[in-house]
């Protein structure tokens, strides 16, 4: 979506904290003491590695809203807490060198269903690669 500009387009992400799998170390420590391990619908709820990754650098840079005027997240959350910290993110905002950051740390998917209905010279011109 390089063009969204352009073609009077928007992004929507759904789930954008991959349901809860990206989160902190400390999170992750309370989920296994306390046995809370979230919802199950995806199998295994502990984290793969690149999760951890993208989590740490998340918590690095500590600011994760909008890079782009054209991204709308749709919030979500079974608690109410989960409602309050999602209203705390609409304060943050991240420099160009952090968003920078953030896209090093594992290589860009475009995921489902982009990577398929989309061709590879698209993908490729849009991540720069």
């Amino acid at each position: 979506m390089c063009a969204e500009v352009e073609v009077g387009l928007a992004l929507a992400p759904w789930s954008v904290l991959a349901a809860g799998r990206l989160r902190t170390d400390e999170e992750e420590e309370r989920h296994q003491t306390t046995g809370e391990n979230g919802h199950m619908i995806h199998g295994n709820w502990e984290r793969t590695e690149d999760e951890v990754k993208m989590s740490r650098a998340l918590e690095k840079v500590a600011k994760d809203i909008g890079k782009t005027p054209y991204v709308f997240p749709i919030l979500g959350g079974r608690k109410v807490e989960n409602l309050v910290e999602n209203l705390e993110a609409l304060n943050i905002s991240i420099s160009d060198e952090q968003i920078e950051e953030l896209e090093s740390v594992i290589p860009f998917d475009v995921g489902f269903p982009v990577a398929m209905l989309v061709s590879s010279y698209f993908v490729t011109t849009c991540n720069g690669s």
